[in-house]
């Protein structure tokens, strides 16, 4: 099928942009009165609209706003770093945290990840895969289009398989992509027999390389941080994932140090989080292929600074924006409300923003297909009821999207 949409008064392209560093909104490249023809899944051209209508109209479908109505058309929207599938809720971990109870304490209470990994585990496979799709559907009403999806609350091989047999059936059974990773070094799970060096041990002898064999994930992640792994405890675990041919992912310098240092040396796709991550540690970015994937939504949901986006994207490092979407410490999971405050409060430029949740996203997932509007790509499209596309982190996430493209077809 063929397609024509317009006309646009912008389209925000994010073509011709570095993957790394700080960005203008001068740099930005927008079309104007313009509109985009989709061949199959892909975009095959973007030109003035009254030229492709007058060239095609005759044999493609247009999908026609008037020219007073005012739309703009951004990237599908990529977020990086989610926990979209997991059982329960955590509503009381939320309230005794409001109430003055910090992380820490309602994790040894036995709260937190633990909650949820009881939870997750209890469920079907048919309940995580209902629940995970109405959460991909509320993301998809925001523009997202791509997905990573973690598992981390089964903490054993069977429910470890189980949470990345179920984000797999779902990527198959809808059109939002799903990009899975395995975070089973989440944290040891208190009905393990042993200590974390052992339980790092037994996930590599069990349960990798029956990943390695079924192909369920090509991305391994683990939590580096005082609450899980020092870095010390990690670096063999992921050194051997990473020798058998996954991609790395360290959830890292959210409550100590060091994540992204390890992260920088052993060639980590990502390290994520970075709320309190020291010079060293950007330095170390700046001079790597590792993405910094800011979390705003953690920082709001623990009531905690967010990471420092300005110092990172000025000291030249690559820089995504993702919700991390979980039950517990990021239940609100809007990711145009997050980047909006993050970019009040770390100014950003709208063209940081955009870049951090399109193609700089894409690029840490290893998809070099999307996040640009751009002849070739895939034609994941998000459309505004606006004539100016400043609007959107104006209104702060209460602008939505008023139609949203996924490979060439609309979802709404």
């Amino acid at each position: 099928m063929r397609y024509l949409l317009g006309p646009f008064k912008q389209i925000v392209t994010l073509d011709n942009l570095p993957a790394r560093g700080p960005l203008s909104d001068a740099d930005l490249q927008i079309w104007k009165d313009s509109g985009i023809l989709i061949e199959g899944e892909n975009i095959q051209t973007i030109d003035k609209f009254d030229k492709l209508y007058k060239q095609h109209s005759a044999s493609v479908e247009v999908g026609y706003f008037s020219h007073g109505e005012d739309r703009i058309c951004l990237p599908g929207f990529i977020d990086a770093h989610t926990h979209l599938c997991y059982g329960g809720n955590r509503v009381a971990d939320y309230a005794a945290r409001i109430s003055g109870k910090t992380y820490e304490e309602i994790s040894k209470e036995g709260g937190g990840i633990w909650h949820s990994v009881k939870s997750t585990r209890s469920a079907s496979k048919n309940e995580l895969a209902d629940s995970l799709q109405q959460r991909i559907s509320k993301h998809s009403l925001q523009g997202i289009t791509t997905l990573e999806v973690k598992s981390g609350y089964g903490l054993n091989v069977d429910d470890e398989l189980k949470m990345l047999e179920v984000i797999n059936r779902v990527h198959d059974e809808q059109v939002i992509d799903l990009i899975p990773t395995c975070l089973a070094a989440h944290t040891v799970p208190l009905d393990f027999a042993g200590e974390k060096m052992a339980y790092l041990d037994f996930l590599f002898e069990k349960l990798i390389p029956k990943l390695h064999r079924s192909g369920l994930t090509n991305r391994i992640d683990a939590f580096v941080d005082a609450l899980a792994f020092s870095p010390d405890e990690a670096e063999g675990y992921l050194k051997k994932c990473k020798e058998l041919g996954f991609d790395l992912v360290i959830h890292g310098d959210q409550f100590s140090t060091g994540g992204s240092q390890l992260a920088a040396e052993l060639g980590a796709k990502s390290v994520d989080h970075l709320e309190c991550i020291d010079e060293k540690g950007i330095q170390d970015l700046a001079q790597s292929q590792t993405t910094g994937i800011i979390l705003p939504g953690a920082s709001l949901g623990l009531g905690m600074p967010f990471a420092p986006a300005r110092k990172l994207l000025d000291a030249g490092c690559k820089v995504a924006i993702a919700t991390d979407t979980n039950p517990g410490s990021a239940p609100m999971g809007n990711l145009l409300v997050q980047a909006s405050l993050l970019s009040a409060y770390e100014k950003l430029s709208n063209a940081e923003i955009f870049a951090g949740i399109t193609f700089r996203a894409a690029e840490t997932l290893r998809l070099l297909d999307r996040g640009k509007i751009k002849p070739g790509y895939i034609a994941d499209l998000t459309i505004f009821p606006t004539g100016d596309y400043r609007e959107i982190t104006y209104n702060q996430g209460s602008l939505m999207p008023i139609s949203v493209w996924k490979r060439g077809q609309r979802l709404f």
